[in-house]
């Protein structure tokens, strides 16, 4: 793994970090993780290959991602205090979230440094998996979708709580 890499997975694992101590729900709440997979999207999808069973491992590991972003953001604490709303990542959502992202850095570690690389070889044989582009773009894609739908997973949440509670928009007052 380069130093970017690790740089990235260590920011996406402090933001859940952050929200283990309640703290106020506003635009960077939202913003900051999307720009960081807007950044790791735009590094490293160059392509989707398509050959053989490709397809099958992206949309696995996507799905796997859709997963653990959906239940994180439900395992998350949503609440009004004093006209503002307030996020706290339980410890459910913490360990999904570094579930997730550890199992793409573990992965890979294990892949560059454990001697894994002949058994994901031998795999993706067995299993017709054409390249090591669709592992790269199977576990970006799997990171990807566990931040954009945990990111959505909370917005929907904190629009009903804030529906709930009468409280004014982001960024608006009534």
């Amino acid at each position: 793994m380069t130093a970017t890499e690790w740089i990235t997975d260590i920011a996406l694992v402090l933001i859940v970090f952050r929200q283990l101590r309640e703290g106020r729900l506003d635009r960077k709440t939202f913003l900051l993780p999307l720009g960081i997979v807007a950044f790791v999207g735009y590094s490293y999808l160059d392509s989707v290959p398509t050959d053989g069973n490709d397809l099958v491992l992206i949309a696995a590991l996507t799905a796997v991602g859709a997963a653990l972003g959906i239940a994180g953001g439900i395992y998350t604490r949503i609440r009004a205090l004093h006209g503002n709303l307030l996020i706290k990542a339980g410890a459910v959502s913490a360990v999904l979230w570094i579930v997730g992202m550890g199992a793409r850095m573990g992965f890979q570690t294990w892949v560059e440094h454990g001697g894994g690389a002949d058994d994901v070889a031998r795999f993706s044989l067995a299993h017709h998996i054409t390249s090591q582009q669709a592992w790269v773009t199977a576990f970006v894609l799997m990171a990807l979708t566990e931040v954009v739908t945990r990111v959505a997973t909370i917005f929907v949440r904190s629009r009903t709580v804030r529906a709930a509670t009468a409280l004014p928009v982001l960024g608006r007052t009534a």
